[in-house]
């Protein structure tokens, strides 16, 4: 009788373990361009209705890659993605590149075409069934105020939800936390996170300080091009150490952290009946 009795109550467990485990695993990917459309179908939206959709663009970074921008927001989507439940949309690698546009390598797009390409792109994330978009951004300047507007116009008109994030000044806390000290653009923060991600796309022996230059502190002066592509956030402060360990401690910090937030954001909406 007690063999059979416990044989009655793994049966009625067991099903709960295969659901849950099911449940963590997820689909065979968390890539929207490399999951067949019938396993898609099978997730879209009844178990996943959140996309990350990474933004960044081609301009020169000091001696990392001059995808960076890109290589940033697409590691922290893949990172954070089943935590937070969600697909990863491709990135989209062109950008409003701004005052570095004329070094070697580098894309500029206008915000004449930026902003409706970028508006057709969420249109059709709303059309495959996602109810939350999430744009992880690795590039600032003016993109970023198109890439808030154009994401606050969908959530109006299609009745879904919209959050932006520039990853690198999200994580400012972080960067004091980790580095004692304020970063830069292709400085110490942002040359550690992609250090962390791939250390192949940082070219070291190609580092010296001269390459950097602060940016100018109350809008008392103006070039473009920049003369470096190294810009120091505080003058003084962001030059680059490549120290492997901080790297990687960067990295996870600010992976939690958004993953944290996007977390708090998307329960206060359920909460809320959004």
């Amino acid at each position: 009788m007690k063999n059979l009795l416990n044989v009655l109550l793994l049966a009625l467990v067991l099903p709960i373990n295969v659901i849950a485990e099911e449940h963590v695993s997820g689909p065979s990917t968390r890539e929207m361009e490399r999951i067949n459309w019938m396993e898609f179908q099978e997730w879209i939206p009844n178990k996943i209705n959140t996309v990350l959709l990474p933004t960044g663009t081609l301009e020169a970074h000091g001696v990392a890659n001059n995808g960076a921008d890109n290589t940033a927001p697409f590691a922290i989507s893949n990172t954070i993605a089943q935590r937070i439940n969600s697909m990863v949309a491709p990135t989209l690698a062109y950008g409003m590149t701004g005052s570095l546009a004329a070094y070697p390598g580098a894309f500029q797009m206008s915000a004449e075409v930026y902003k409706p390409f970028v508006k057709e792109i969420l249109q059709g994330l709303v059309k495959n069934k996602f109810k939350t978009i999430i744009i992880i951004n690795g590039h600032g300047g003016g993109q970023t105020a198109v890439l808030k507007e154009v994401a606050a116009e969908i959530a109006n008109e299609y009745g879904v939800r919209t959050l932006v994030i520039n990853w690198w000044s999200f994580a400012a806390d972080i960067t004091q936390e980790v580095f004692g000290e304020n970063g830069g653009h292709a400085g110490w923060n942002e040359n550690a996170f992609i250090q962390a991600i791939d250390p192949s796309l940082i070219q070291q022996e190609r580092y010296s300080d001269d390459l950097a230059t602060a940016s100018a502190q109350n809008g008392s002066w103006s070039a473009t091009p920049f003369p470096s592509s190294i810009i120091l956030y505080q003058e003084g402060e962001g030059y680059i150490k490549f120290d492997q360990q901080k790297a990687d401690e960067y990295f996870k910090k600010v992976t939690d952290k958004m993953a944290s937030f996007i977390i708090e954001i998307k329960t206060k909406w359920d909460k809320a009946g959004l």
